[in-house]
C-alpha cells in the first residue's frame, strides 16, 4: 500500500516560482507578436465578414441579423447602413460564445478591426499560457514547459488566428483550457484519494474513499470550459466526449492502484455518475446560458423562421402569447430546439457538394498541405508603397494560414512514435495526448464531402505539441543519464525548438501582410499547393 499511495501522489513541484517566471515571460512574448499591428489590414478578412457584424449584433440586438451586401464598405467607413438598427433576424449556423467575445472587442474599440480581433488575441496569447502549464505538469519539467510555450508562440497557424476574427481560436483555446484542468484534477483527485486511504485502509471488496472525493472543482471547471468550446462550434461536442471516457479511465486507474477489485464497474458508480454531472450537465447548462440573448427575443426569431424553408413549422405554439416568466421560457426552449434542428440540417445537408479554392482534405492536414490565404494584395508596382522590387517585377502583400512546417512536420514523425509510447509502453500521457488527436481530427473525415478547412487543425496543436514536448524530453534523456548524454540530448532537442522559431521567422512575411517582392515570396510558398 505505500507504494500505491507514493504513485498516486506522484511528484513534488520545487520549483514553482521559477515556473511561473518562464511561463509569463513566454505568455508575454506571444503577446507582443500576437498585438503587433492588429488592427491591419483594415479590411473583413475571410469569414470576419459574417463573425464580425454577427459580434456587433448580439451586443445591438441579442442576435444575428440580416446585412445588405454593402455593409463592409459602409462599416470601413464608419457608418451603418440603415438595416443595422432595423434588426431583422437572420439564420447563423454557429453559436454564439465566440462571437459574444469577438463582440466585447467592438464594445471597447469600435466596430473596425482592432475591436473585432482583440478578444482573439487576447485568447491566443492565453493559449500559450495554458500549453506552458499543461505540459509542465504533465512532465515535472519547467524546461519542457518553457519549451511547448514557444513552439505555440511560433507556430503561423497559432498565430495568424490570433489575429483573426474566426471562431476556431477560441473553440481551440476552451478545449485546451478544459483539458488542462481535467490533468489538474487528476493529480488533485489522485491525491486526494491516497490521503483519504491512507485514512481508511481498504477492505476486503471494499470500494475505497467516495465521499470525500464528491468536490471536484478542477472538473467542475473542466465541464464549464467544454460548454464554452461548444458554445463557440459544435465540433468541441467530440472531444468532451472523449474526454469524458478518459477520465472514466483515469478514475478507474486510481481505484485499481488501490486494490480495489471490479475497478470499472465500481468506478462508473462512485466517480462515473457524478462526472457526467461535472462534464456533461454542466456543459449542457452553460450551452443553453449562451443562448440568453436569443431566447430574450424568441418572439421575433419566431416570426422570422416558424414558417420559411429553414425547416418544417415549430407548431401552434409559436402563434400564442404566453404569459408568465415560465411558460415563455418553455416557449422560447422548445423555438431554439427548433432552430437547432434548422442548423444541423444545413451543415448535414446544406453544403454537400459545395467546393471552395481553399479547401483541403483532412488526411493533409497535419502536413499543412493546403493553408488558406486569407488576404492578398497583388501586382504592387516597384516605387509603389515602398516597393523595391526591380523593374521587370511586382511586389505583393500576403496572409496565408499556414502552421510552422518545422512544428507540423516534426509533429507528425512525434505521432507515429505516440502510438509505440501510449501502446506498448502505456504511458498515459502520450495516451492523453491521442485523445485529443483522435476526438479533434479524425470527425472530420467524416464530412469530406463538403468545403472544410486546414485551419480547423488549430484545435490539434496542442496535441502535437504536448508529443512534441514529451519526445523531446525522451530526447534530453533522463536525470540520472550521463554528462555526454544529456548534452547531446541537450543540443538536440534545442536544435528542434530553435528550428520552428528560425523557421517561422522566415515565413513572416507572408502571416502579417508584409510588403515583399514576388521572389521573396515565392522564396517562402514552397508548394504549388500553398498558393
Amino acid at each position: 500500500m505505500p507504494d500505491a499511495l507514493t504513485r498516486l501522489r506522484g511528484r513534488p513541484d520545487p520549483d514553482r516560482a521559477i515556473g511561473w517566471v518562464v511561463t509569463l515571460a513566454v505568455t508575454a512574448l506571444a503577446g507582443v507578436l500576437r498585438f503587433w499591428h492588429l488592427g491591419k489590414p483594415r479590411d473583413f478578412l475571410f469569414d470576419e465578414t459574417y463573425y464580425a457584424k454577427d459580434g456587433w449584433s448580439l451586443w445591438r440586438h441579442g442576435y444575428g441579423i440580416s446585412w445588405p451586401d454593402d455593409a463592409n464598405g459602409a462599416i470601413l467607413e464608419g457608418r451603418l447602413p440603415p438595416e443595422a438598427t432595423q434588426g431583422d433576424p437572420a439564420m447563423v449556423v454557429h453559436p454564439e460564445v465566440g462571437k459574444w467575445l469577438i463582440g466585447a472587442g467592438e464594445q471597447v474599440f469600435g466596430f473596425e478591426p482592432l475591436g473585432w480581433r482583440f478578444f482573439s488575441a487576447v485568447v491566443g496569447t492565453l493559449m500559450v499560457l495554458v500549453m506552458v502549464r499543461l505540459v509542465r505538469r504533465l512532465t515535472g519539467s519547467t524546461l519542457l514547459g518553457g519549451a511547448a510555450g514557444v513552439l505555440m508562440c511560433f507556430d503561423g497557424l497559432q498565430f495568424t488566428l490570433s489575429r483573426l476574427a474566426l471562431l476556431d481560436i477560441y473553440v481551440a483555446f476552451f478545449l485546451l483550457s478544459a483539458v488542462s484542468c481535467l490533468v489538474a484534477d487528476r493529480d488533485w483527485g489522485r491525491r486526494r484519494l491516497a490521503d483519504l486511504a491512507e485514512r481508511s485502509p481498504l477492505g476486503p471488496g471494499g470500494w475505497g474513499p467516495v465521499r470525500g472525493l464528491l468536490w471536484r472543482p478542477w472538473r467542475l471547471a473542466a465541464g464549464v470550459l467544454f460548454g464554452l468550446a461548444v458554445a463557440s462550434k459544435w465540433s468541441a461536442l467530440i472531444p468532451l466526449a472523449g474526454f469524458g471516457l478518459l477520465v472514466l479511465a483515469w478514475d478507474t486507474g486510481a481505484r485499481r492502484t488501490l486494490g480495489v477489485r471490479w475497478a470499472l464497474l465500481k468506478t462508473s458508480v462512485a466517480d462515473g455518475l457524478l462526472a457526467f454531472g461535472y462534464l456533461v450537465v454542466v456543459a449542457l447548462v452553460v450551452y443553453v446560458a449562451s443562448w440568453t440573448g436569443w431566447l430574450m427575443h424568441a418572439d421575433e426569431i419566431e416570426r422570422q423562421f416558424a414558417t420559411n424553408s429553414y425547416g418544417p413549422y415549430w407548431g401552434a405554439y409559436v402563434t400564442d402569447d404566453p404569459v408568465g416568466f415560465w411558460p415563455s421560457l418553455v416557449d422560447a426552449l422548445r423555438s431554439l430546439w427548433h432552430y437547432h434542428g434548422a442548423v444541423l440540417s444545413f451543415h448535414t445537408n446544406g453544403l454537400v457538394d459545395a467546393t471552395h479554392t481553399y479547401q483541403s482534405s483532412p488526411q493533409s492536414w497535419l502536413i499543412m498541405r493546403r493553408p488558406v490565404v486569407v488576404a492578398a494584395d497583388l501586382d504592387i508596382s516597384p516605387g509603389v508603397e515602398g516597393c523595391t522590387a526591380p523593374t521587370d517585377s511586382t511586389c505583393l502583400r500576403e496572409i496565408v494560414m499556414l502552421g510552422t512546417p518545422a512544428l507540423w512536420w516534426g509533429g507528425t514523425v512525434a505521432w507515429a512514435y505516440t502510438l509505440y509510447a501510449a501502446l506498448a509502453r502505456r504511458d498515459w500521457r502520450f495516451g492523453f495526448a491521442l485523445v485529443g488527436l483522435l476526438t479533434t481530427w479524425v470527425p472530420f473525415f467524416l464530412y469530406a464531402d463538403r468545403p472544410i478547412f486546414s485551419f480547423y487543425a488549430v484545435t490539434i496543436l496542442p496535441f502535437t505539441i504536448v508529443v512534441l514536448s514529451l519526445v523531446l524530453g525522451r530526447v534530453l534523456g533522463p536525470p540520472g543519464a550521463s554528462p555526454r548524454r544529456r548534452t547531446l540530448g541537450a543540443v538536440a532537442a534545442g536544435s528542434f525548438v530553435v528550428l520552428v522559431v528560425v523557421n517561422f521567422a522566415w515565413l513572416w512575411p507572408v502571416l502579417t501582410h508584409e510588403l515583399i517582392s514576388t521572389p521573396e515570396w515565392l522564396d517562402r510558398i514552397w508548394f504549388r499547393s500553398w498558393i
